[in-house]
Parts: C-alpha cells; sequence; structure tokens
C-alpha cells in the first residue's frame, strides 16, 4: 500500500497539513478523487447515514455534491493524538431551488499507520441563509491561500 503523508503520529504542523489536504481534497468535488484518501474498509457516520468502503464513499460523496451545489468547504484542526485528528468546519452550498446554507460540524478522524483515513464521524447542522450573506466568494475548487479561516471569520 502507498503512503499518503503525512503518516501518524502527528505533530501539530502535520496535523494542519493533514486538515488542509482534507479540505482541498473536499473541495474539488471529485469523489474518486477523494476516495483514495480513505482506507478501501473506511467506516463512516456522517449525520444519520453510515457508510463503509470506497465504493459507498464515492455513491454517497456523488449524492452529495448532486445536491449540494457550489460548494465551498473550510475546515480547521481543533485537536490531534498520535493517529487521530479531530476538525471543525463549515461549508456553504445551495440547492437547485436556489436556497442557500451555511453547514456547521465536527469530525473526529482516525488513520492507519498509511496516513489513509480508516474512520470518520460526522455531526452536522444546517443553517439556511441569504445569498447576501454567503462568506465564501472564491472560484470553485481549492481555498485560497490567503483567504480567511473560520476563526478569522468569526465561524
Amino acid at each position: 500500500m502507498t503512503a499518503r503523508p503525512p503518516v501518524p503520529p502527528f505533530t501539530r504542523e502535520t496535523a494542519i497539513e493533514k486538515v488542509r489536504q482534507a479540505e482541498d481534497g473536499w473541495n474539488t468535488r471529485d469523489p474518486e478523487k477523494v476516495s483514495l484518501a480513505y482506507t478501501e474498509d473506511s467506516r463512516w457516520r456522517n449525520r444519520a447515514e453510515f457508510v463503509t468502503g470506497r465504493d459507498e464513499i464515492v455513491a454517497f460523496l456523488t449524492r452529495k455534491w448532486t445536491r449540494e451545489l457550489d460548494y465551498r468547504l473550510i475546515k480547521e484542526l481543533w485537536a490531534f493524538d498520535g493517529n487521530r485528528i479531530a476538525v471543525r468546519f463549515a461549508y456553504e452550498s445551495h440547492d437547485d431551488s436556489g436556497n442557500w446554507y451555511r453547514s456547521y460540524g465536527n469530525e473526529n478522524w482516525e488513520f492507519d499507520e498509511n496516513g489513509l483515513m480508516a474512520v470518520r464521524h460526522a455531526c452536522i447542522n444546517d443553517l439556511p441563509i441569504k445569498e447576501t450573506d454567503r462568506k465564501y466568494h472564491w472560484p470553485l475548487g481549492r481555498r485560497p491561500d490567503d483567504h480567511p479561516s473560520l476563526s478569522d471569520l468569526g465561524l
């Protein structure tokens, strides 16, 4: 198996790097590419949905990004220890009727020795917002390095 650095045990710097890699991956909105960051038998709990393995991850993300249009995400390190990282995040998207949402959440991650995520637990709350209340305006894709973080935005 190919390693996906950084690998555990994490330092503060490598945990921050891992979080940014995850954010960058999800901002591609490419389910196949994103799934490669997870073990083949990765287990997820996302809201009330349970997902196991890369095929289910691809199906889940395909459904997600079909519903959540113009998706833009920011993740921020919350805590880390050994092979585990906790993050908080917020993303903005809209539905096919043009209703905008900011979704807030926390994730707990556990990695294998190769740096692939084996376990992901996510808790997420959706807040309807007006389009004028959006805070994420960068072009679709990777968040620019000079864009404010969640803390900088007061989120």
